[in-house]
Order: C-alpha cells, then structure tokens, then sequence
C-alpha cells in the first residue's frame, strides 16, 4: 500500500512539473502552429546571403548545393517527425530524450545536448548582434547626419525586448510572435529579390569565379557550403515543437506535424531560392555577403527590410530560447530539486537573456566564430549522425546493439539506423548512409573555409564596438 501511495505522489509530482516545463505544459497546438514555428526557426536573416554564396560556387554546383540541401534536411526533419513517437505510448519531446533511446541514458545526454546548447545558444547571441546592427542600420538609413552610435547601445535596445518576451510560459503562448516573424522571413526575402528583379541585370555582370587565385577560389567554396548549411539548420527545436501537438494512438503528432513542415518547406524554397538565384543572376561576382548592401537605394526600401528583419530575429530568438529555457528549468527542478515557481523562471529566463545580451554587446563578431565552431554542431544535429568508428557504425544494423562509450556525433540519419534497422543495402539504408557521408564532409569543409574567413577578417574584429 505504501509503495502504491509513493508511485501516485510521484507520478503526482512529475505531472506537476511537466504542466510546468515550457516544452509539455501545454498540447493543444494545430498543424499551423507547427508551420509557423519551423518557419520561424529555419529562414535567418542568412538567407541574404544565399546569392554571395551562389558567387563562390557558381551556377552549377550552387544550384546542386541548395537543392541537395533542401532535400536533405526535408528528409531528416520527417525522420525526426516519425521518431517522436516510435516507442508505443511513449514520446520523445526533447531532442536529448531521442539521443537517450539510441544511446542510452548517460551518453545520450552527453551526445546530444553540448551541440544542441551551442547551436541554440549560439544562435541566439547571433540574432541578438543581427537584430542590433539591423536597428543601427535602420538609425543610419533613416537619418544620415545624425551622430553615430556604437553597435552596442542598439545590441542593448534589441536585447531589452526579450526581458519581456522571455516570460511567455511556452511555446503556444509565442504562437503570434512566431506568425508574425514568419511573415517577415517571407516579406524581407521577397524585397530581397522582387528589388533586384526591378534593378534588372547590369550590361557588365560578370559570372566568373568571384575569387582571382586557385586558393581563393577553394576556400571560398568551402565556406560558402558552410553558409548554405546554416541557412538550412533548424532541427535542433524540431522535437520540441512536435511535443506542444495532442496525440492519440488514432491521430498521432506526426500527422499535423508533418503538414505543418510541409508548408514550412515550400515558404523556405519561396524564401531561399529566389533571392539566390535572382541576386546572384542580377549582380553575379559582385554581390555583397547581404543583398541590401548591393541595392543600397532607396532608403525606404532598406528600412523597412532592415525592420522586417528586427521582428523576425525577435522571433527566432524566442523560438531558439524556449528549449534552452525547458532544459534549465528541467535540470533546475527535476535534479536539484528546485520548486517550479514563477519566482525561478524569472530568474532563469532574466539571467539567460542578459548573458545572450552581454556576450553579444561583448563579441559583435561572434558570427564569424559560429561559422567554425557552428560546423561541428549544425551539420551533426542537421544533416547525419556520425561515429569515429566504422565498426560501431557497421552494427547500427544489427540487433541487439550495444552502443560502447565512443566520441560520437549525433544526427537523425544515424539514430535512425541504429533504432530501425532498415534492411542492409536497402533503399533507405543507402539514402541515410548517403546522407552521413555529405554530412561528415560538411562537417570537416565547412569549418576550413570559415576558419580562413575568421583570419583575413580578424583585424576587423573589435570587442564592444
């Protein structure tokens, strides 16, 4: 009797919790509030820098580029979609709990959530810098002979925003934040192109490789392929999105979830491809690293992009945090025994923002060190899980595995393996081992273009500009 009365209070106890934690507490979410999110946190402000990316590649292989990459991250994202509830009456509503499944309790913490914390958290120091230098950009557009402010005081302004914003409990209580940055990803990528489709091509646009020497021209490659990874990195909030939808044996997650991406899909290929293409064919080799630069006019038109920008970015931002915020408070309640008060969460989310902020204000160039540090983590989390070891890898197919203690890198394509066991040589056995081995590649090229971008670049670097 005493251990069924101790089971009801700790079963009491965890429903108290998750009807507190911002990921379970609330699961009536619609297919379109998946649509929104994934929108939200897949299209960046990156995607104005899609046709510098086409300049370093070219039409052929740029073109490849990004359809491959629009396949392959559609392909692992329904695979997270189906994964969420692949074990009968149980789901994995955090990303580390699917890790856990694969690798086991103690090691699947530690695969999945150092890279998903730096991507997440990295991400939001460099929206914070974005939304800064987008205010600053609109202040310097709108009146030119105003007296310059540093980049910091408008850092300061963006970051003061999400003191506030950071208090909605969940994810469906940022629903219309998240709308309307949706709407603003669509509504600035389409000035993007729709504006150089109005400049028209230039008689003297030229094609060529953007780089004059062999060198160049291979290290600019490499980090335009890790430009086009970032633009397409958004599964690290994949699970954490699906977790806010209701479930039933009869009516799964993974149905309006898997609607709702679709639609986010072909906003994404509404977003990124025309302002890839269409800037690259208007300007070519002469395209800025941000399309806005090379229109430069009018004014109006830049300040109102700029300001499309601001209210995407503080979506994203949003969107981003949330899961930082779930595991804080998860690891606050559930391992140190904290209450789950109002009380907590404002110390949590208050302390996380002025971190974000200061680290932002502190190193308004952290964009440049993401592109490094970020290949080791969005490519993993995005495209594939990989292993050091062939053999551990071999046996992902095999029953009754027993994942030993190995530096691992974690992605949905492996998780599916090892959990699945699609039959060898199979189609879905070459199409995720397809999918490993480009992303592996990714991981290693990416980082070598960005770390040579981060030495030509670092005299520009100025800490608290």
């Amino acid at each position: 009797m005493t251990e069924m009365v101790k089971k009801k209070i700790e079963s009491s106890k965890e429903s108290i919790i998750n009807d507190w934690l911002p990921i379970t507490s609330s699961r009536n979410a619609k297919w379109y509030y998946s649509a929104f999110h994934n929108v939200t946190a897949m299209v960046g402000a990156g995607v104005l820098g899609l046709p510098y990316a086409m300049s370093q590649l070219g039409w052929g292989v740029g073109v490849t580029v990004m359809v491959l990459a629009w396949v392959i991250t559609l392909y692992t994202l329904w695979q997270m979609v189906q994964m969420h509830e692949m074990v009968p009456g149980k789901r994995f509503d955090r990303y580390h709990e699917l890790g856990q499944e694969a690798f086991g309790e103690k090691l699947g913490l530690w695969i999945v959530v150092p890279q998903q914390l730096l991507v997440e958290v990295g991400v939001n120091i460099v929206y914070m810098v974005t939304g800064g230098k987008s205010l600053q950009k609109i202040y310097e557009t709108g009146c030119p002979s105003c007296h310059p402010l540093k980049t910091s005081y408008f850092i300061l302004m963006f970051g003061c925003v999400h003191f506030f914003l950071s208090f909605c409990p969940n994810f469906n209580s940022i629903t219309l934040i998240s709308f309307l940055a949706a709407v603003m990803s669509l509504s600035y990528s389409t000035i993007g192109w729709g504006a150089s489709v109005h400049k028209g091509i230039s008689p003297e646009v030229d094609y060529s490789p953007r780089a004059s020497t062999s060198t160049g021209r291979v290290f600019g490659s490499l980090s335009a392929l890790g430009d086009i990874a970032f633009a397409f990195a958004g599964h690290n909030v994949v699970l954490e999105i699906q977790a806010t939808m209701p479930s039933t044996p009869e009516n799964p997650s993974k149905k309006p979830m898997w609607k709702g991406v679709i639609i986010a899909y072909i906003v994404v290929a509404m977003c990124y491809f025309p302002v890839a293409f269409v800037g690259y064919r208007v300007f070519g080799n002469s395209v800025e690293d941000n399309i806005l630069i090379s229109l430069q006019k009018p004014a109006w038109l830049i300040i109102m992009a700029n300001a499309f920008v601001v209210v995407h970015v503080i979506g994203s931002y949003q969107v981003f945090a949330m899961g930082v915020f779930d595991m804080i408070e998860s690891y606050l309640v559930k391992e140190r025994n904290f209450n789950p008060t109002k009380t907590l969460r404002v110390i949590v989310r208050t302390g996380y923002v002025a971190l974000t902020m200061f680290l932002a204000i502190s190193f308004p160039f952290f964009g440049g060190l993401l592109g490094f540090f970020g290949g080791f983590a969005f490519a993993p989390t995005t495209y594939f899980v990989s292993q050091s070891s062939r053999a551990i890898l071999a046996r992902a197919t095999e029953p009754n595995i027993d994942m030993p203690f190995s530096p691992l890198l974690q992605l949905p394509c492996i998780i599916w393996l090892i959990i699945y066991k699609p039959k060898r040589f199979g189609l879905s056995w070459f199409t995720n081992w397809i999918c490993i081995i480009l992303g592996v590649l990714l991981m290693i090229l990416a980082p070598i273009g960005a770390l040579r971008q981060i030495i030509l670049q670092a005299k520009g670097y100025k800490f608290f500009s």
